[in-house]
C-alpha cells in the first residue's frame, strides 16, 4: 500500500526503521529562512532528511522576472530528491510545522508534478508529532531525534507532468476569464489588498477568486474530513471540474495546499501557475485588483 495524499503518525510509526520509506522535515519560516533547519537540527522525527524552501524546493531567483520561490527544473529536482535519498520506488512522507503549507504541500506537490505518486504530507504535521497536538482528551506523543541525518544518494527518474504548471502567459489570459478558473489560496484579507507585509503591490490578480488555504484544516491543524473538503471544493467548482482550476498565492507555496486538499477530496488535479503573485507584479504593466 502506498500513500498519496496525507498519513497520520500512526500510520507512520511502524515505518520509521523502513529503507522503503523516505520521511523529509521541510519546516521554514519566511521571515527566519535559518529557524526551520535549525528547529529540524534541535528535534525531528527519527530518520527524517531535511529539505529547505530556498535551497532545495526552489530555483534561482531572477530579479523582475521570476516571483520569491521559483519552481526548479526537473533536473534539478530530481537531483535533490537523489541528493536526499528519495528513490523512485520509494514511499515518501513529508512534514512541516505549518499544517501542510510551509512548505510541505510543495514537497509533496512537486514529487507528483515529478511522476512520483507514492509522496504524502504528515497530517498534523509536527505539532501533532511532538504531542502538543489533542484529540479526543488524548495527547499522541512519538519519538523524536536531534543532529543531521543523511541517506545514501538515489536514483530519482523524473516524468514531469508539464500540463500541472501553468506560465504567467497562461495565467494572463486566464485573468480575462479565457480557459479557466484562477483561484487565490491566500488569507481572504491579503487578496483584498489589506495586511500586505510581504510583497511591494497588495491585492490579487484581476479575475481570481480568493479560496484561502487556512480553510482546508481544523481547529487542531489536521486537514478536515474528506466529505467536508468535498463539499467546500464542490461549491467552489460548481459545473467546472478540478482540471479547469488554476491555483496561485505569494510565491507558489501554500498555493499547493489547496491542491492537496482537492486530492484528498478525491476532485483530481488541479494546475499551478507558481510564480505566483510575486511572480505577476514584478511587470508594472500586468493588471491588479483590490476588495
Amino acid at each position: 500500500m502506498s500513500y498519496t495524499t496525507i498519513i497520520s503518525p500512526a500510520e507512520l510509526i511502524p515505518h520509521l526503521n523502513d529503507p522503503q520509506w523516505v520521511i523529509v522535515d521541510c519546516r521554514f519560516a519566511l521571515g527566519d529562512p535559518d529557524r526551520g533547519r535549525k528547529a529540524y537540527e534541535e528535534a525531528h522525527i527519527p530518520g527524517a532528511v531535511h529539505a529547505h524552501l530556498n535551497d532545495d524546493l526552489s530555483g534561482p531567483i531572477q530579479i523582475g522576472v521570476t516571483g520569491r520561490h521559483p519552481l526548479p527544473t526537473p533536473e534539478s529536482a530530481a537531483a535533490t530528491f537523489g541528493r536526499l535519498g528519495i528513490g523512485d520506488a520509494l514511499q515518501v512522507v513529508v512534514y512541516d510545522d505549518a499544517g501542510g503549507a510551509l512548505p510541505a504541500a510543495r514537497l509533496w506537490w512537486m514529487l507528483h508534478w515529478l511522476g512520483h505518486p507514492a509522496a504524502a504530507v504528515l497530517d498534523g504535521g509536527w505539532q501533532r508529532w511532538q504531542s502538543s497536538w489533542q484529540s479526543g482528551g488524548q495527547k499522541e506523543g512519538w519519538p523524536t531525534a536531534s543532529g543531521v541525518e543523511n541517506r545514501a544518494a538515489q536514483v530519482f527518474t523524473p516524468r514531469p507532468r508539464a500540463e500541472w504548471v501553468v506560465s504567467v502567459e497562461e495565467t494572463a489570459r486566464l485573468s480575462q476569464g479565457q480557459g479557466g478558473l484562477l483561484w487565490d489560496a491566500r488569507a481572504a484579507d491579503r487578496f483584498r489588498g489589506e495586511n500586505e507585509t510581504i510583497h511591494p503591490v497588495a491585492g490579487h490578480i484581476p479575475g481570481a477568486r480568493s479560496v484561502p488555504y487556512a480553510e482546508n484544516l481544523t481547529a487542531e491543524g489536521v486537514f478536515k474530513p474528506a466529505e467536508e473538503l468535498r463539499a467546500r471544493y464542490r461549491t467552489l467548482l460548481g459545473s467546472a471540474d478540478a482540471s479547469q482550476i488554476t491555483m496561485y498565492c505569494g510565491s507558489g507555496v501554500t498555493a499547493t495546499h489547496n491542491l492537496l486538499a482537492m486530492q484528498v477530496a478525491g476532485l483530481g488535479a488541479a494546475r499551478l501557475y507558481p510564480g505566483s503573485w510575486s511572480e505577476w507584479i514584478t511587470d508594472p504593466r500586468r493588471p491588479t485588483a483590490k476588495g
